[in-house]
């Protein structure tokens, strides 16, 4: 499978930033981090995220960088 974005992976769940980040219970801003690449969520974050998006951790790239 195609590696996806975070933000894409967030989209594909039809979620917003706000019904994602409450979600996962982060701020708003946090998540916003995270999908920019200024910061990158730790395994169990990720993992967290994979569950809520329901897509696997392994196709979605948390780093632009790795893009």
């Amino acid at each position: 499978a195609p590696m996806i974005s975070l933000r894409a992976a967030r989209v594909n769940a039809n979620l917003t930033q706000e019904e994602a980040a409450k979600r996962l219970g982060l701020s708003k801003t946090t998540l916003q981090n995270y999908e920019s690449g200024e910061t990158i969520p730790d395994i169990l974050m990720a993992r967290k995220i994979s569950e809520v998006y329901d897509f696997p951790s392994d196709y979605i790239f948390f780093n632009k960088n790795n893009a």
